[in-house]
């Protein structure tokens, strides 16, 4: 009786929630916005999102020696005199949301060394420069919010991210660290979890897995990234409300609900995720048996 009343509950904190939580965002005047990685995927959906709501001024690209696109994780001075360009031009960044970084899946031995130095330098300085390029001026004005974008793979590592999960682990520990340091300045930050939105090209065993939590669209994403982004951690769909929980740790909550529904749900949560997990290992398993048989009866052919 206990255990059903918990999940009872569990599940009513769960539906209540989005009438607790307040979308700050909703409530401000038009900002100006900074979205790296606008240029596809979910940081082009964020950046439509965000203007369809209005709470920008404008939407407008900021060039440099007339190029629609630069590196922001090769060069610390390039990215700083681009952004303090933008806000010559535009006013000071109210906003900004990192999304620029590629994903990439490949079993552990078959990935090229450069490879793990590159996806860390784009998924995680590309969010470092961006952030140290705007926060002086937010803590010079005393208001700001700042948003990476992880992944889910930067909850739980799985097959074939070796190289990918690190570098989105790192937004976490990032994110949770400057929000200590901002909190007092009145500079809020704001870490999302997406699941995968594209699933073509990755090692089978990779695809096998992230099916089980299904794909989501840009689109989508973006959506719920927009309308939660008053909230340290940002989830998407009952799998990623899931990880956030068990995956919480010493971080910040933006509400005594969201604390509840952390100390709730961790038992059964876990209980869940163990046996995620062997589901996981079983696929693994089950690929490389089916491999190894196509190999012998290659050979015998």
């Amino acid at each position: 009786h206990g255990l059903a009343f918990l999940q009872f509950l569990s599940l009513m904190l769960y539906m209540i929630s989005p009438l607790i939580r307040m979308p700050l965002l909703s409530h401000l005047p038009p900002l100006n916005l900074q979205v790296t990685g606008g240029s596809s995927g979910i940081g082009k959906s964020i950046a439509m999102e965000l203007n369809w709501f209005k709470w920008k001024k404008k939407v407008e690209k900021c060039a440099i020696n007339d190029k629609q696109v630069f590196d922001v994780s090769k060069d610390y001075g390039q990215v700083e005199s681009v952004i303090k360009q933008c806000q010559e031009k535009l006013g000071p960044v109210d906003m900004l949301v990192n999304c620029a970084g590629p994903s990439f899946s490949g079993k552990f031995e078959e990935v090229e060394v450069e490879r793990f130095r590159s996806l860390m330098e784009v998924n995680y300085l590309g969010s470092v420069y961006p952030t140290r390029a705007v926060i002086a001026t937010m803590k010079e004005r005393r208001m700001g919010r700042i948003m990476f974008v992880s992944s889910q793979a930067g909850q739980i590592g799985l097959f074939g991210y070796t190289a990918y999960s690190p570098s989105k682990f790192a937004l976490c520990g990032l994110a949770e660290s400057l929000q200590m340091e901002m909190k007092p300045c009145n500079i809020y930050v704001t870490v999302a979890y997406p699941p995968d939105t594209d699933t073509s090209g990755l090692p089978l065993e990779t695809r096998l897995i992230s099916e089980t939590s299904g794909v989501t669209q840009p689109d989508q994403v973006a959506k719920i990234v927009v309308k939660d982004a008053g909230n340290f951690n940002i989830s998407v769909g009952p799998d990623g409300y899931m990880l956030s929980a068990l995956t919480c740790g010493m971080s910040p909550v933006t509400s005594i609900t969201e604390g509840l529904q952390q100390i709730v749900t961790m038992g059964l949560f876990r209980t869940v995720a163990l046996f995620y997990l062997g589901s996981f290992d079983s696929i693994v398993r089950r690929c490389m048996i089916e491999r190894e048989q196509s190999k012998a009866a290659d050979k015998r052919e």
